[in-house]
């Protein structure tokens, strides 16, 4: 009995998903956004206030994506949690720019985060089942982010007959990845580092490092150890944002894209 009521209860949720996606998800430009605001409320796990929705943008499982205040999602962004027991968190005044696609894979309780003013290029690919990424990231477009393996261990059996391994991919706080860029599974890019355009990082690269090449190799260090008042300027500037209006919160973001 229990079985069945969980299945009744899956089949509406997968139900209503369909039907509001289809009913409002392609209407364009400011009534769109308004009607998606209001009724996407009703299809995901979490909506914060003043986000924007452009059309074109598709979801699976949307009840277990939450997305944060001031968000803005463009056109044909994908949105894909294809585990039950799985969650996309996407953080405040995050900006997720055209066709950026990200799949969080099922057979485990994966998580994909994205942090506070962190902003996602076009095009760019996040798949996997654990990728954190953190505050104030800019993720240049066609990024390539794969937290994930192929086994090919058995050359009898078809690779894709074969299964995944999953380590899980960290990008910290305040880092650059140019253009391009590719991140394998596994790999730590600790805080304020930078990635040149093309680089395949296939190791863990240290913090405020510059790193270039295929593989990536580091080239240069910005400051190893950044002063206080460097720090205090972060925060004051954060804070600042907070407190100002929505509109100048928007604008100030779309100079960072």
């Amino acid at each position: 009995m229990g079985m069945k009521k969980s299945s009744t209860n899956l089949r509406w949720i997968y139900l209503k998903e369909a039907l509001t996606t289809t009913l409002v998800g392609w209407i364009p430009l400011k009534p769109g956004r308004v009607l998606r605001r209001v009724l996407y409320r009703n299809i995901l796990g979490g909506l914060g206030k003043s986000v924007q929705i452009e059309p074109g943008v598709e979801f699976v499982n949307a009840d277990r994506v939450e997305i944060g205040k001031g968000v803005k999602i463009d056109r044909y962004v994908r949105l894909r949690n294809v585990g039950r027991d799985s969650k996309i968190r996407i953080g405040d005044w995050v900006r997720l720019n055209r066709a950026a696609d990200i799949k969080l894979h099922s057979g485990g309780s994966g998580y994909i985060e994205i942090g506070d003013y962190t902003s996602i290029g076009p095009y760019t690919c996040m798949t996997g089942r654990d990728i954190k990424i953190g505050k104030y990231c800019l993720i240049a477009p066609h990024v390539g982010i794969f937290a994930n393996n192929h086994v090919f261990t058995d050359p009898t059996v078809p690779i894709v007959q074969q299964g995944h391994t999953y380590k899980g991919i960290i990008i910290e706080d305040d880092c650059w990845l140019g253009s391009g860029v590719k991140v394998l599974d596994g790999v730590t890019i600790g805080q304020g580092s930078v990635i040149g355009a093309g680089a395949v990082v296939t190791k863990d690269i240290p913090p405020y490092s510059i790193a270039v090449g295929i593989p990536a190799k580091v080239v240069g260090k910005r400051d190893a150890a950044p002063n206080k008042s460097h720090n205090k300027s972060i925060k004051a500037e954060a804070g600042e944002l907070e407190s100002i209006d929505i509109e100048s919160q928007r604008n100030y973001l779309e100079k960072l894209v």
